[in-house]
């Protein structure tokens, strides 16, 4: 009856175990963050930039230089919570990064043939007061 209570306990185990591992894996493909769509549209080498007035205005206001743009547009992270990909008007991205001078940056991008159009920019660490319609 001893041995029987010995072969219980080494199955419980193995059963509890092997279930922690099973439910740990399903847990971790529902946190898992969804991998974004590829950024198709965006070619970060294009230096062919074109400043909407809104963009030069703010610029002006926040005191952004066009090579921290291209910093940006080069090395900065795609926030597709703020770009719009769908958009009927041709896609947007929202790039985020810091520039040489540690401005913490979001550039917003709309590719248009071959050109790169800069349609706002955004310090996303102070707050600026700015008259850009």
């Amino acid at each position: 009856m001893i041995k029987n209570w010995k072969i219980y306990r080494i199955i419980i185990f193995i059963v509890i175990i092997t279930s922690f591992f099973i439910s740990r894996t399903f847990l971790q493909k529902d946190k898992t963050p969804e991998i974004p769509p590829i950024a198709i549209g965006l070619d970060r080498t294009n230096n062919n930039l074109i400043l909407t007035q809104h963009a030069k205005c703010r610029m002006e206001c926040r005191d952004i230089t066009k090579e921290e743009i291209k910093e940006i547009l080069h090395l900065g992270g795609i926030n597709y919570m703020k770009s719009n990909l769908n958009d009927k008007r041709g896609a947007t991205y929202a790039l985020e990064g810091y520039s040489h001078d540690h401005q913490h940056l979001r550039i917003i991008f709309a590719p248009k043939n071959d050109e790169m159009v800069v349609v706002t920019c955004i310090d996303l660490d102070k707050e600026y007061e700015c008259n850009c319609n």
